[in-house]
């Protein structure tokens, strides 16, 4: 998939250029493009190059958080919540676990834990499974779940907000995490729906409700509130819960007699390896949607969807976080190095530099998990996963434009 996108955005590009140079004897395109190429190349360089010591500093946090039993918190209370939307999977099976301790990894932002518990829940889920080849409806609420990817600590959003030159990177921590829950809801409700899912339960409609009632209650404080202190109040909250969480990690590492120092630069290590290993990737998606712009073609779809939302008397803000939007299902690199362009284009602080973080930040990557987690145990037949996972990106998309007017409109 990656590679058809990668190719394609150079297809387009050179039919754009074709274009416009035959009709409208537009000669500078060429150079343009060639400019592009160069331009964003360095780019990509610097990106990953600043982002060496941010990640260094979030990935020894995060490595504090996993070794001082953080994740252990979340499994253990989000446990009886997940043992009822898994009706499938007998008291005691190891498969649970594995979805438990998935889940909180997700939850904390640590991706490399993540997966590996994810493939090992999806592997374990496989031994339930009559059919091999067709997946049950647990295994598809599993992934849909993963691709909706409820992150409490967006951590790489940060990273790159603060690299592309946000004055206060955390501002959308706030709004990504109503789009993200968002995202998860609709997911869970849509594949609840096709599934017949008993949601009365009053255990599920604790979790479900109590965490409904606390993200209404922010979109209604802070839609109580004039721009200004909007802006301020959003602030302050966002810095408090997230340096509250790194006081957190600490704290329970000390009480676990965690050596501290020593666990936070193991995953320091890890924040430069990431960080350096990220440049070839930053360089071949940067490139080719620099070339895609430069020929045109980007501009002359968002034009295209701009005027139709002007014409039915739309707000078209929205529209320059589309490119985000719409890579985000297919590619999660793609999708990045959209975010990146577009904060480039429009600065890291402007509507759709927020939004499109906001995106990033509130989906997972549809196709490239779905591939990922049912091709590791050999799933064919995917039935309903792909068009609810399609819909938790949706609601997450949606949610991420109306949240984004109201803290940033």
């Amino acid at each position: 998939m990656l590679n058809k996108i990668w190719a394609g955005f150079f297809f387009v590009a050179l039919a754009a250029a074709a274009l416009r140079s035959f009709y409208d004897g537009d000669a500078t395109v060429w150079a343009a493009m060639v400019a592009a190429a160069f331009e964003m190349a360095k780019t990509a360089f610097e990106i990953a190059l600043g982002l060496t010591g941010m990640m260094c500093l979030w990935l020894g946090i995060m490595r504090l958080g996993e070794q001082g039993g953080a994740v252990d918190l979340l499994a253990r209370g989000f446990g009886p919540l997940l043992r009822r939307l898994f009706p499938g999977i007998p008291a005691g099976h190891p498969a649970m676990g594995s979805i438990v301790m998935n889940m909180a990894a997700n939850m904390l932002g640590l991706d490399n834990a993540a997966t590996p518990l994810g493939l090992k829940a999806m592997k374990e889920l496989q031994s339930l499974n009559p059919d091999k080849q067709r997946a049950t409806d647990d295994q598809i609420l599993f992934l849909v779940i993963n691709t909706s990817a409820v992150t409490i600590i967006p951590v790489a959003i940060f990273v790159y907000r603060a690299q592309m030159g946000a004055a206060d990177p955390t501002d959308v921590f706030i709004p990504l995490l109503i789009a993200t829950f968002c995202s998860t809801m609709v997911g869970l409700l849509v594949t609840a729906a096709v599934q017949r899912l008993r949601l009365a339960d009053p255990v599920v409609l604790a979790y479900l409700g109590g965490a409904t009632l606390a993200v209404a209650g922010l979109v209604l404080y802070f839609g109580s509130l004039d721009r200004e202190t909007l802006e301020a109040r959003s602030s302050i909250l966002s810095n408090f819960l997230i340096f509250g969480v790194i006081l957190a990690f600490l704290g329970l590492a000390v009480i676990r007699r965690v050596p501290v120092y020593e666990t936070f630069v193991q995953g320091a290590k890890e924040g430069f390896e990431v960080a350096v290993g990220i440049i070839p990737y930053l360089v071949a998606m940067l490139v080719a949607i620099g070339v895609f712009r430069a020929s045109g073609a980007l501009d002359l779809l968002l034009d295209g969807v701009r005027y139709g939302a002007a014409g039915l008397g739309m707000d078209t803000r929205w529209v320059d976080g589309l490119p985000t939007a719409l890579m985000r299902p297919l590619s999660g690199s793609g999708a990045r190095g959209m975010m990146l362009e577009t904060m480039k284009t429009h600065g890291a602080d402007s509507f759709a530099g927020r939004l499109a973080s906001v995106i990033q930040g509130s989906t997972e990557t549809t196709f490239y998990t779905l591939a990922v987690y049912f091709g590791s145990v050999g799933i064919q037949r995917e039935r309903h996963a792909v068009a609810c996972g399609l819909a938790a990106d949706l609601g997450g998309f949606l949610a991420a434009i109306a949240v984004c007017y109201l803290f940033f409109g």
